[in-house]
């Protein structure tokens, strides 16, 4: 597929979503839009890999007739091989296509109470087996009985009906499930994501990494690499950052799989979708639903790679029973309840495997606040030597928050282990009217300065720990590179000659005022 053809996708299911969404937000209504095309990728890859099995008897999927003895024995037989390879099930009347069609019938369109069944019996199919957790609950965020879709029943199944149907315009939105290397519509709906994000405000942050700042942190975890065990996000949100690691070395390359943990149930929702959208095999990924830093769901586990933006100086609880977890007791100290970026950090290095790289965003605040976090923060650079970059980045390029931020690298095992190298690429950027963006010659400037732990005047600085001890462990990024830029020279000939021009003019304008109020007959103001 070309990138013409990829654009073109993009473009057709962004202005389906727009067309349709009305007054509802971009928020809510992504989540039906997202789950529909999710719904329409099932039911083709169902239809795929049944006609490959029954290719043998000279039969399609379609040609089964349901409710006969032997149509359900030919059922029976996909639905083993099926929920094993594909992790769920679809009967052919089940299917995407087959539900759009009845919508789009005159009369008999109605189509709520089918499709609500349907989206149960995928779960169902998955019940007591391996795939079961991943379609759990999937599509609990379609709520198809909602007023948002519709004051009546009627006017909520006119819309669905719509949303299929256009969703089942092949000549307009072409997945090419065909093409088994082809990942064109997780693309696309990597792509729908960040659409809805950027109008999504501050909610945008709990769900989507901006893909340019992905792009960093995944070529950073997999530099000088072609291959990992395993790649962990704490923080997974949609699944973002763990996919662009996926791009970096090839999903097929990653051993064990990916792993991750998300709070929010609807962002959770989306992050499995995203996998499976990817072509991610359900035994694959382990994503879990839960409160990371209170519950973690991975204990005992360590990966080689390890990537989050979690949010930006959260709350967590902070209570002393934590002083004994082995993720933080060894600190003597945690993190303060208003501020749970070092809690995220300690987690995350916890987690990350002796020959592994872990690159966290956090907020510029966390290299240089003191207290907790500085004991901390000392303990991590001159105690354990873990720290292996610091990047500055530009403000106002996450959704959500302004706030300018910053990337730190850590090694269990630093091939560099007498420095640090500092870069402050916070001037790099274009500038957008709402948002802030980073270029591609801005990322591979990063990469390519990171990679080869360069030295570049008012960019980069490999700092000794002698001086960051001096600077009693602030890593606040313009003690190590300086960008002061100093002013141009006054030339005062020039500035007293542009006084002398003002003055005359100012005496012929005072002259000018005085004409005007004589002819008025007041008195001049001066």
């Amino acid at each position: 597929m070309t990138e013409e053809q990829k654009r073109l996708l993009r473009d057709a299911l962004w202005k389906i979503a727009n067309d349709l969404r009305g007054k509802m937000d971009a928020d809510e209504f992504r989540d039906y839009i997202l789950g529909f095309i999710f719904f329409r990728y099932l039911s083709e890859r169902m239809h795929m890999y049944a006609n490959g099995i029954l290719a043998a008897d000279g039969i399609t999927y379609g040609e089964i007739r349901e409710g006969t003895d032997e149509g359900e024995e030919y059922l029976d037989a996909v639905r083993a091989e099926a929920v094993e390879e594909l992790g769920y099930f679809l009967r052919p009347s089940e299917l995407f296509e087959a539900v759009a069609a009845k919508g789009a019938r005159k009369g008999d369109n109605f189509i709520l109470d089918d499709l609500g069944r349907i989206l149960i019996n995928i779960q169902k199919s998955t019940m007591g087996t391996e795939s079961e957790e991943d379609f759990d609950h999937l599509f609990e965020d379609m709520d198809l009985g909602s007023t948002k879709l519709g004051r009546t029943v009627a006017d909520r199944n006119e819309l669905v009906a719509k949303i299929m149907g256009r969703l089942s315009e092949k000549n307009r939105v072409d997945f090419q499930l065909n093409n088994s290397k082809s990942d064109v519509l997780g693309d696309a709906y990597e792509y729908l994501i960040g659409q809805f994000a950027s109008g999504a405000g501050k909610k945008a942050g709990e769900f989507y990494t901006p893909q340019q700042v992905s792009t960093i942190l995944a070529r950073i975890v997999t530099n000088g690499k072609t291959r990992l065990e395993s790649v962990y996000d704490p923080t997974c949100g949609s699944g973002s950052l763990l996919l662009r690691v996926a791009r970096e070395v090839g999903i097929r390359n990653i051993a064990k799989g990916f792993f991750g943990q998300e709070l929010n149930r609807t962002t959770y929702n989306l992050a499995r979708m995203n996998m499976i959208l990817h072509g991610v095999h359900f035994r694959q990924f382990d994503l879990k639903q839960e409160d990371t830093l209170v519950r973690p769901q991975h204990e005992g586990m360590q990966f080689e790679a390890v990537v989050a933006n979690p949010p930006f100086s959260a709350d967590w609880s902070a209570d002393p029973s934590f002083t004994t977890d082995d993720r933080f007791s060894t600190f003597g100290k945690l993190p303060p309840a208003s501020k749970a970026d070092y809690a995220f950090v300690l987690h995350m290095l916890h987690h990350l495997a002796d020959n592994g790289t872990m690159a966290v965003i956090l907020p510029h605040g966390a290299l240089f606040r003191g207290a907790s976090e500085g004991a901390i923060r000392k303990i991590l650079i001159a105690e354990r030597n873990w720290l292996d970059a610091v990047i500055g980045l530009p403000a106002n390029i996450f959704y959500g928050t302004a706030i300018p931020t910053c990337i730190l690298v850590f090694k269990k095992c630093r091939e560099n282990p007498d420095d640090i190298l500092f870069i402050d690429a916070s001037a790099h950027f274009e500038k957008a009217k709402n948002q802030n963006s980073l270029r591609d010659a801005d990322v591979e400037r990063i990469v390519t300065t990171y990679r080869n732990r360069t030295a570049e005047y008012r960019y980069s600085h490999l700092a000794t720990m002698a001086e960051i001890e001096e600077n009693d462990w602030n890593l606040n990024i313009p003690r190590y590179v300086d960008t002061f830029e100093e002013e141009a020279p006054v030339k005062l000939d020039a500035v007293l000659a542009e006084l002398k021009a003002i003055n005359v003019g100012l005496v012929q304008v005072d002259a000018r005022i005085a004409d005007f109020c004589k002819e008025l007959g007041i008195e001049a103001p001066l």
